[in-house]
């Protein structure tokens, strides 16, 4: 198949990271358009979500990532997550590794969503070209009437089911417990152990996690004393 005949349409938000421009210098029909669910759209039923390496990890402590892999599993049946950057950026991002590696986990084996990493904008463009070709001549609209998700308690559970050890089943446990998202993350220790089936030692990952400062915090804290 040519790649002339190639078709894409992408969210509007990806104009800033160059792709676009890549695609068209090699012939791709780009069709740029405000998705609710996505960056590319390379098939009828084939999505793709673009995350920086950073992108990725603020994700999954503000509880994006799997109300994102939801919509993506709920509306299309061939999504795909591009990680875009440099890996070795983890350890300066997140004190804890495993926060990046546990969210990637649960991403392809609970909601069976590939994830590949690409180096640069440039390779995610000659990745996405495969992609596309792979689909062939696809007839009918890519695009999809899709209303934004307004589920509260859906967005609830995604926040703390990005929590380390916890599912939805203990998500839906400490929001019976403690009545609301923020009083779940600002449960204590003792608080949280006493949830059945999360136990101490998860309770203080969670804790520990959650407490955590930041090393770019750190920094700036120590500037802020040397400025004075």
């Amino acid at each position: 198949m040519k790649i002339e005949d190639l078709r894409m349409v992408i969210d509007e938000r990806e104009k800033k990271s160059g792709i676009p421009d890549l695609l068209r210098e090699v012939g791709v029909k780009v069709e740029m358009s405000n998705l609710p669910i996505g960056d590319y759209i390379v098939a009828s039923e084939t999505v793709i979500e673009r995350k920086s390496v950073h992108d990725f990890i603020s994700s999954v402590f503000d509880g994006r990532l799997f109300d994102q892999c939801n919509r993506l599993k709920e509306h299309f049946e061939h999504p795909a997550i591009i990680i875009e950057g440099n890996l070795d950026e983890i350890a300066q991002i997140t004190e804890n590794p495993l926060v990046f590696y546990g969210a990637v986990s649960a991403v392809v084996l609970d909601f069976k969503i590939p994830v590949i990493p690409t180096p640069n904008a440039s390779n995610t463009a000659k990745l996405l070209v495969a992609m596309c070709a792979r689909q062939g001549k696809t007839k009918g609209p890519f695009l999809k009437k899709i209303r934004k998700s307004g589920d509260l308690h859906r967005q609830q559970l995604s926040v703390l089911c990005s929590l380390p050890g916890v599912g939805e089943k203990l998500a839906s446990r400490m929001l019976e417990k403690f009545g609301s998202t923020s009083n779940s993350l600002n449960a204590s220790v003792a608080e949280l152990s006493k949830i059945e089936g999360m136990g101490d030692a998860r309770a203080q990952k969670i804790r520990k996690l959650l407490d955590a400062q930041s090393k770019n915090a750190e920094k700036t804290n120590q500037k802020t004393l040397h400025d004075i």
